[in-house]
């Protein structure tokens, strides 16, 4: 197996690259096939296709019993499920967002003609800062959403005691933390409710989907009825809403996934395990730590390139695409470096420090199903030698 040991070994200097095939940020994890597709064919038989039939309703049970919450409302896709609990919050006029996230937890404010207001992250654990929080907050300030980043759960306690203080309202973006707990208390249990993301390049999918985490049975209620129409019964439209369903086939790829995810999220520690290993000599990158007390999906090995790096985080990522390493810089650039909020935030900049420089840092580096200890130390290597000097 090739081995890299000098600047000469790299692709961008003439070799060839260190692997063959891509490794990728977000392989899909398939599961069993037979399962899928035998609850392929019931859906089939059953002609059922959509519109909360008995595999989603089954799906969103056992979401909901593996996080100890009392409702899963099932929807086509993360975003859409963010959009309907905001509407379902009643979220108005401007609700404070971290600008270091993925676009389409703003997008979602800006959609229904509200502001996102950024604030800045806390530059140890990439959530938002609540000191950060509180400085943002206005007469026009209607909530909070806050970010679970690489599945490290934000500071609950303190953005509640701030939503609390405000009569604000509090919800999460939990897109990266299925599975993951605080002082052991599972997502879902945390705000209002908590919004999650089964697209494809998540550990647990459903090809595309998400759904709303929530113990508030009204607030519940009112997101089924806004997913689908607002229909009560077959005539009767009581809310207004939109067209949210998740379909039977995306259920049955969850349900396949969920039966396996113990067995994931093992690979997935093991894969991280291997990386903190290998990097541990390496001076020129700090690896993000998980809590080892809590519960981890470990879906995000995610490491930040220190000053006395030689090289930029940019020269690294683009050498690492050059040997078929295909990191990538999440998430480059912030919120308000992107439209339309560059341009309504010209000067957004000046407050979001820590946001931008952890943005100027940040790597995340291949996991999941495709990788394996071998592979891993093939890719640190890489970085051992465009780091060495």
């Amino acid at each position: 197996m090739k081995q890299l040991n000098t600047t000469h070994d790299l692709a961008i200097n003439g070799a060839e690259p260190a692997f063959t095939e891509p490794l990728h940020v977000g392989r899909p994890s398939i599961g069993d096939r037979e399962l899928f597709l035998r609850f392929t064919n019931e859906i089939l038989d059953r002609q059922w296709l959509t519109n909360n039939g008995p595999v989603v309703r089954e799906l969103e049970g056992r979401i909901a019993d593996y996080h100890d919450v009392s409702h899963c409302v099932a929807m086509c896709s993360g975003t859409v499920a963010l959009e309907i609990a905001i509407r379902a919050l009643q979220l108005k006029g401007e609700v404070i967002v971290p600008s270091y996230t993925f676009i389409a937890t703003a997008h979602a404010l800006h959609w229904q003609a509200i502001t996102p207001i950024f604030a800045d992250i806390d530059p140890h654990t990439h959530n938002l800062d609540p000191a950060a929080v509180r400085r943002m907050i206005t007469p026009r300030t209607t909530g909070i959403i806050g970010v679970h980043l690489w599945g490290r759960i934000a500071a609950v306690e303190a953005l509640q005691s701030i939503a609390d203080e405000y009569q604000l309202k509090l919800m999460f973006d939990a897109a990266h933390a299925f599975g993951c707990t605080r002082a052991g208390t599972k997502v879902g249990n945390f705000g209002s409710c908590e919004v999650l993301s089964f697209h494809a390049t998540k550990f647990f999918h459903t090809f595309e989907g998400g759904a709303v985490l929530t113990n508030d049975d009204e607030l519940a209620e009112t997101m089924r009825l806004m997913r689908n129409f607002g229909f009560s019964g077959v005539d009767n439209v009581i809310h207004p809403g939109t067209n949210g369903k998740m379909t039977e086939i995306a259920a049955a790829m969850g349900l396949t996934n969920i039966q396996s995810i113990d067995k994931v999220i093992d690979h997935n520690r093991g894969v991280y395990q291997a990386y903190s290993e290998a990097l541990a000599d390496v001076a020129t990158v700090d690896l993000l730590a998980y809590d080892e007390e809590e519960s981890n999906n470990y879906q995000y090995v995610v490491v930040e390139v220190t000053d006395n790096s030689p090289v930029t985080r940019d020269q690294i990522v683009d050498a690492l695409q050059a040997e078929n390493v295909l990191a990538r810089r999440y998430f480059w650039p912030c919120c308000h470096r992107k439209k339309p909020y560059s341009d309504l935030y010209p000067n957004a900049g000046s407050f979001l420090l820590n946001s931008e420089r952890v943005s100027e840092r940040v790597i995340v580096l291949p996991a999941g199903p495709e990788m394996d200890d071998e592979r891993v130390d093939r890719v640190v290597s890489i970085i051992r030698v465009l780091t060495s000097g």
